[in-house]
């Protein structure tokens, strides 16, 4: 996975502003010791995960947080991308979004590029550091796995 340390490599795909603030908020007031990077679009989320242009050092990330109303490219490309990707479909992906379940639920995406997991915006602090948390830990077990 993308980190040698204890700590995560956690991309987030949002382009919120206060979106961005609340969840930069949620890992510092819940002592969460890993290394977020923010990208604003579907554009850059794939030359992240691709290491392109601006991102070529960028490490893999161990978890994806990732909108999917994005500008440029569409969240559901970008998953579809993340989950087609050799050294990605591995890597939990936490969908973010202003819809309601039952319409998450009624979109057709591809039954391969499912999700993680969803959590329904505006995300609850408590509820977003515990997913956070159960997520490092199932990285931390496949680590001593492997």
């Amino acid at each position: 996975m993308g980190s040698g340390s204890s700590g995560a490599v956690i991309l987030l795909v949002e382009d919120n502003p206060g979106d961005i603030r609340l969840i930069e908020e949620a890992f510092s007031d819940g002592n969460i010791g890993n290394t977020l990077t923010t990208v604003t679009d579907g554009r850059a989320a794939l030359d992240f995960i691709d290491q392109r242009g601006e991102y070529e050092d960028a490490p893999q990330p161990d978890i994806i947080l990732l909108d999917l109303n994005l500008p440029k490219v569409d969240g559901e490309d970008v998953l579809h991308e993340i989950k087609h990707h050799p050294e990605l479909d591995d890597v939990p992906v936490i969908v973010l979004t202003g819809m309601d379940e039952s319409l998450i639920e009624s979109r057709d995406l591809d039954h391969d590029t499912d999700e993680d997991a969803v959590l329904e915006k505006p995300v609850d602090p408590g509820e977003f550091v515990e997913l956070i948390r159960s997520f490092e830990q199932f990285r931390l077990a496949i680590m001593r796995v492997d």
